[in-house]
């Protein structure tokens, strides 16, 4: 049996500096030792910088190589369901970034890759396991707001200089939308871990932009299989002064107001007044899920962000996005 988790991480980009990478060496019975990426220079440069005993420009050699025994998939959703598919037919498994696929039939792929394989297969969901947003659960499920009844999102902001010098993010074809699939992607996962699946969506779009063809704005019901209904709007070309980060949580006795990018604390207003509490993150922000992967790997605990759960934030988008069958 498997007493220590050896990661190779394919794609070691910028999310890999430091919101997830260091944190593989600080986890118990974890270590980080090979990495890849198709840029020499630079994947020896993070292999030197993080003392990475191992470095490839080729991800089957990672895959392959007898050194590693769990892959984290780092790369853009475009390449995700390749590489964790690869990974897990060779025994080994996989951490994937959000959102988990390019598309919902990919994450499915990849299900049923982890089934036919016995593979875990892990998605880096991590706000499912900071400590704000499980106070927030915590509150809920004790019914400090009595019985939930509808959600909103909104999340507003400007374009960002990269965005508008044709990142992958906006480029479907590599990101599976606009930015809405980088960012919208942990509201919905994060609803889900509140409140339950989301069983139906729909959702309006428009392009307001001359410098990418993706959707840019856009607004969306849903409904949990719960009964509690939600709305979203989201815009990412709009005047700074309309930036805007919020989650509201509507119950019989009381609402919770939360922002799921900026550390605002969590508002708990109820007849008693408003109560807030902090988020408290640590200093790598996966830190705290890749110690459950790595737990939920050697010890068989349930995984708090798996490809079950991930593929449904997925299917959401793509009622919302592309309008599929509900």
């Amino acid at each position: 049996m498997t007493k220590i988790i050896n990661w190779g991480i394919i794609g070691c980009g910028n999310v890999c500096e430091v919101k997830s990478g260091p944190a593989f060496n600080k986890v118990n019975h974890s270590n980080l030792v090979a990495v890849m990426r198709r840029n020499a220079e630079k994947v020896r440069d993070y292999a030197e910088r993080h003392k990475v005993a191992h470095f490839y420009t080729d991800a089957d050699q990672l895959i392959q190589s007898p050194q590693v025994n769990a892959i984290y998939v780092a790369t853009p959703p475009s390449t995700h369901a390749q590489y964790a598919i690869a990974a897990m037919r060779a025994g080994k498994p996989v951490y994937v970034e959000k959102p988990m696929a390019k598309n919902y039939a990919e994450c499915l792929a990849m299900n049923q890759v982890a089934k036919e394989t016995g593979m875990p297969l892990f998605v880096a969901y991590y706000r499912r396991t900071l400590p704000g947003f499980l106070k927030a659960k915590q509150l809920i499920d004790e019914n400090a707001i009595g019985r939930p009844l509808a959600a909103n999102l909104h999340l507003t902001r400007p374009a960002k200089e990269s965005e508008k010098n044709k990142s992958w993010r906006i480029d479907p074809s590599i990101a599976g939308g606009g930015i809405f699939y980088d960012l919208a992607s942990h509201q919905l996962d994060l609803l889900d871990f509140l409140l339950g699946p989301i069983t139906q969506a729909i959702g309006f779009t428009a392009n307001n932009n001359p410098w990418y063809e993706a959707e840019d704005t856009i607004s969306a019901s849903f409904k949990f299989a719960s009964g509690v209904v939600g709305s979203g709007t989201w815009s990412f070309v709009t005047h700074d002064k309309a930036t805007r980060d919020s989650i509201e949580l509507i119950g019989t006795q009381g609402s919770l107001r939360l922002s799921c990018f900026t550390p605002d604390p969590i508002q708990l207003i109820t007849d008693k007044g408003t109560t807030e509490f902090p988020y408290l993150n640590p200093e790598n922000i996966q830190y705290n899920l890749i110690k459950q992967v790595t737990e939920s790997i050697l010890q068989g605990k349930e995984a708090i962000s798996d490809g079950i759960s991930a593929a449904r934030t997925n299917r959401v988008m793509e009622q919302i996005i592309k309008s599929i069958d509900q």
